[in-house]
């Protein structure tokens, strides 16, 4: 029996995943707000009549925080907290028919790509003038910015093409429309996204055309930092590199998933690359742009793994001196390619090499973060947090990456502006400062 009067046009929209789904679900918001829904993300007031669940489906621990959550919502519909509930997503792409026999108490399942279908049966109409529009569920100084949809890349480990199908780039004209409307709104920094940010432009002009994005999107007035998420290693335009040495705007940050180091574990994993041809990419990014910072991320635990191989990662971590490194363990995915390999390092074998690589690069964090000392950045502040204000320097994306905290004591800063800091103290992850001014 329901205990409260729920809101028949509000929607919570609840998101799981990537920032690629945040993106997916600031762009659904819009559509429901453009058809006069009341929507909230995340929203804790239980007023909402009906909840949509943006799930996840990479790997084993998001698809059992995606199945907890809507599980959770279905028992809340039972007990009468909510009206309908609706799951959309990657993992409702990949595994609806198992979804709709194990959880039917859910009013409709859909995939990545049924949004004008989803809307539908909320009564809502699709709005093509609404291209590119989005309600943002981050600060409003900062926004994903979705370059591309899908991924045509074979890596064997990786799920990603069945449940967002083959790679999608948007025009730059629309991508600069878009990134100029989000100006007008004070969003000042672009995070750049895609399945593969490198590929850009392969399938609409035949080239990969990600610099010439890069060129046009730092024309763009107001936008002060524009940030590469997700770049393949294997054909990386190195044209990017001028681009960024050359507008001010474009920060000097990779992310670069490599996945691994040996030859043995690349070649298994369909990387289309090599430990030399990574080093050598490395080198010259490097060379290119001395200033740039790299991060990455690796995989624990491949079907075939040895401890040569492991070995061998440890000391190319050490070696490498990545400014930021994080590392999963392998889940072994139906229907990719290496689901016909045997997943044969156990779990706490897998744990137990992601915490040996981690050690290295904690004191591989504070080595760097030490050098800083002394020295004054230009830092965006993103939120007020206990004590301090917490921001970010050019070399720190949202989320994943270092933060600078300043004592709120005796000092004023705004959120969503930058302010020059000097760093008077580092730990791992952290770096404490003062302004300066």
């Amino acid at each position: 029996m329901k205990t409260k009067t729920l809101k028949k046009n509000k929607v919570n929209v609840i998101t799981l995943g990537c920032s690629k789904n945040i993106y997916d679900s600031e762009v659904l918001m819009a559509q429901l707000k453009a058809n006069k829904f009341d929507v909230s993300h995340e929203s804790n007031d239980h007023e909402a009549s009906t909840v949509i669940i943006n799930t996840c489906g990479f790997i084993d621990n998001a698809k059992q925080e995606s199945i907890d959550t809507i599980l959770a919502y279905a028992d809340a519909k039972e007990k009468g907290l909510v009206d309908k509930v609706i799951v959309t997503g990657c993992l409702s792409e990949r595994y609806k028919p198992d979804l709709e026999k194990e959880i039917p108490n859910i009013d409709h399942y859909f995939g990545t790509k049924d949004l004008p279908r989803l809307l539908k049966t909320l009564k809502a109409d699709y709005k093509h003038e609404l291209v590119g529009e989005r309600i943002l569920t981050t600060p409003a100084h900062f926004a994903y910015f979705k370059i591309a949809e899908g991924c045509d890349r074979p890596c064997a480990f990786c799920a990603i093409p069945l449940m967002r199908g083959k790679h999608v780039s948007t025009p730059i004209e629309q991508l600069v429309s878009n990134a100029k409307s989000l100006a007008a709104k004070g969003t000042k920094e672009l995070i750049l996204i895609a399945q593969d940010l490198t590929y850009y432009g392969l399938d609409i002009y035949k080239k990969r055309d990600l610099a010439n994005l890069l060129d046009q999107l730092s024309d763009v007035e107001g936008i002060e930092w524009i940030r590469l998420h997700y770049a393949f290693p294997a054909g990386f335009p190195m044209e990017v590199l001028d681009v960024m040495k050359n507008r001010s705007n474009v920060c000097n940050y990779l992310d670069m998933p490599l996945q691994h180091c040996t030859d043995n574990m690349l070649k298994a994993m369909r990387r289309g690359i090599t430990r030399k041809r990574s080093d050598a990419l490395i080198d010259e990014i490097r060379n290119k742009v001395p200033e740039i910072t790299l991060r990455t991320t690796l995989i624990s635990g491949f079907p075939g793994e040895t401890e040569e191989d492991f070995e061998e990662m440890k000391e190319w971590v050490a070696q490498k001196q990545f400014d930021r490194l994080g590392i999963f363990n392998y889940s072994h995915e139906e229907n990719t390619h290496a689901y016909k390999l045997v997943d044969d390092v156990p779990d706490e074998v897998k744990q137990f090499r992601a915490d040996e690589v981690m050690d290295i690069q904690s004191g591989i964090s504070l080595d760097i973060n030490q050098q800083k000392v002394g020295k004054t950045f230009k830092v965006l502040f993103d939120r007020v947090e206990g004590d301090y204000f917490v921001g970010r320097t050019e070399a720190d994306s949202p989320e994943v990456d270092n933060e600078v905290l300043v004592p709120k004591e005796n000092n004023y800063i705004r959120i969503g502006d930058f302010a020059d800091i000097e760093i008077t103290k580092a730990e791992i992850y952290d770096l404490y400062g003062r302004p300066i001014g």
